[in-house]
């Protein structure tokens, strides 16, 4: 056990120092219209390259920066660096950014959202804030008021992870979301059994019910693909068009528009995300 705080506390430190020595970067993954292929947006997502580790998966990254604070100043680093790169592409493509419940537990959330739309320039409308139903549950009164403090700026907002939680259906009746984004583990499990692909018709339906734009995360064959592509879901997102890429290379991929559907099931999306 105490070898073990000891790892975690040297890795926390070693955080604390990441950007000032510039290891922290953004890798962006698209999101495709599955109406025509068509890249509608792109989600920045945190990488750090480690001297030693190598490349940290941001699901060690994040909680890291949450128990030792650094979620703030990294958080506030990622919404401007996401801006800065959005401002070199199309007009028309809009850039989403995850935002952890400690972020949404302060206030002054919503002037690092102002400053770094003002730095790059960018529409507000073309950055898109996607939120957990955890940040929902940490302080709901006060993200709700975040919420559409970020609203008025005219930033669009997404509900992340929809249907991995306790009261999300609840959500969408307190808050008028965007756009939900429908979790990998339901999108895993559509073919598999009954209950997966009810869940996935179930979450679906109600979005276009409500009007609400869905995407399906986690799409990596053809079988998903056609599967919300028949029901009627939005967009896709997931290794069947793009893995997580550089900044350079998805600004390669934004001049196509269009992209391919490649499914791991026919071993090339795997050599994708490797």
């Amino acid at each position: 056990m105490d070898a073990a705080l000891q790892e975690r506390l040297s890795f926390e430190m070693q955080l604390r120092g990441a950007l000032a020595r510039n290891e922290l970067s953004l890798a962006f993954q698209p999101l495709v219209d599955t109406r025509d292929n068509r890249i509608a947006s792109v989600e920045a997502l945190l990488r750090w390259h480690h001297p030693q580790l190598g490349l940290v998966a941001p699901e060690r990254v994040i909680p890291a920066a949450e128990r030792s604070g650094l979620i703030g100043p990294i958080g506030d680093w990622v919404l401007r660096e996401a801006c800065l790169v959005a401002a070199t592409w199309p007009d028309d493509v809009s850039v989403s950014v995850n935002v952890s419940a400690l972020q949404f537990s302060r206030r002054t959330l919503i002037r690092h959202v102002e400053d770094a739309l003002r730095v790059s320039g960018i529409r507000p409308s073309r950055l898109e804030i996607e939120v957990t139903e955890s940040a929902l549950l940490a302080n709901n009164d006060l993200t709700m008021s975040i919420l559409k403090e970020l609203r008025r700026i005219g930033a669009r907002i997404s509900l992340d992870d929809f249907g991995t939680g306790y009261s999300s259906i609840g959500y969408l009746r307190d808050f008028a979301f965007d756009r939900i984004k429908i979790d990998r583990s339901f999108v895993r499990d559509v073919g598999i059994g009954p209950n997966g692909t009810a869940i996935m018709k179930a979450v679906i339906g109600l979005g276009r019910s409500l009007g609400i734009s869905t995407i399906a995360e986690g799409v990596e064959t053809s079988a998903q693909l056609d599967f919300v592509r028949g029901e009627g879901c939005c967009e896709v997102q997931g290794f069947i068009f793009s893995p997580p890429v550089p900044a350079s290379s998805i600004t390669r991929t934004l001049a196509r528009r269009t992209l391919v559907a490649r499914s791991i099931d026919d071993g090339i999306g795997r050599s994708l995300a490797s």
